[in-house]
């Protein structure tokens, strides 16, 4: 009997681990500071968290990790490969408002997750939530894509049904050959990009099986100085910005924005 298909939500889960890998030192960068905020507190909060790729990494180090995000569906498997761990928590939870009752002394929104803060009124909606969940010496760090313009002014204003080159990946529960491809659009009067995400199961003689598209996903282009603003006018003290997990200065070759900010 044909197994059940899986909704695109659902595949998206499943085929999370292997599509989305670790930014080159990220973890190491986050590992320090742990290490670094111990002091002020032994609570980590990531703010969605997804299937748990930083998170789990983190709670290594003994550290007390809380981790929430809006997909039951990603939870689901982050709750799957965390069975037995003590020290690491998972919510259901909502970037725009939350409160989960405690301060933490480092708070992180890893993988350009901020970007699905779409509004003006999003964003300081989110920053306001995290400040009031954190310690008084604690920080936050908020990882963004660096945006290459050209690329974006490549970008149609409407879908066209062109998708990316196809991207082959292996599914961890069936085995099965999935390849996966993107559409961009970018709109530049609200610096909303979205992607749309097709998926197709190849079966051993590399007929197409099955096929997913999921909705269309919008996210925010935050901009240098358009976050600035944001984390001044929020009330936070910016204690760095960087181009990558190695503390390289950011500069126009930069491809990531890691900003590093505590309660002003």
């Amino acid at each position: 009997m044909e197994s059940v298909k899986p909704t695109s939500q659902e595949l998206y889960a499943q085929l999370y681990d292997n599509a989305v890998a670790d930014w080159p030192g990220e973890i190491d960068f986050y590992r320090e500071l742990v290490q670094a905020t111990r002091a002020v507190s032994e609570n980590v909060l990531e703010i969605a968290c997804g299937t748990g790729r930083v998170a789990l990494q983190l709670a290594e180090t003994g550290v007390e990790i809380t981790g929430f995000d809006l997909s039951p569906e990603l939870l689901g498997i982050a709750r799957q490969k965390s069975a037995g761990i003590q020290n690491v928590h998972w919510k259901v939870g909502d970037m725009h408002s939350f409160d989960l009752g405690q301060t933490f002394g480092l708070v992180i929104i890893p993988g350009h997750s901020f970007q699905f803060m779409l509004t003006p009124d999003d964003q300081v909606s989110c920053l306001d939530c995290v400040k009031r969940h954190l310690s008084p010496e604690g920080l936050l760090v908020v990882h963004l894509d660096h945006q290459d313009v050209t690329w974006l002014a490549s970008l149609p204003r409407q879908p066209t049904g062109t998708f990316s080159e196809w991207r082959e990946l292996k599914h961890p529960l069936t085995g099965h050959t999935v390849r996966t491809a993107h559409e961009w659009t970018f709109e530049r009067s609200t610096q909303t990009a979205t992607v749309t995400t097709a998926w197709e199961e190849i079966n051993l003689t590399g007929n197409v099986v099955r096929r997913w598209q999921r909705e269309p996903m919008p996210l925010h282009c935050v901009f240098r100085f358009e976050m600035e603003h944001l984390l001044k006018r929020t009330g936070y003290k910016i204690e760095a910005v960087y181009g990558d997990f190695h503390k390289t200065a950011l500069t126009d070759e930069s491809d990531q924005m890691i900003w590093i900010t505590r309660k002003a």
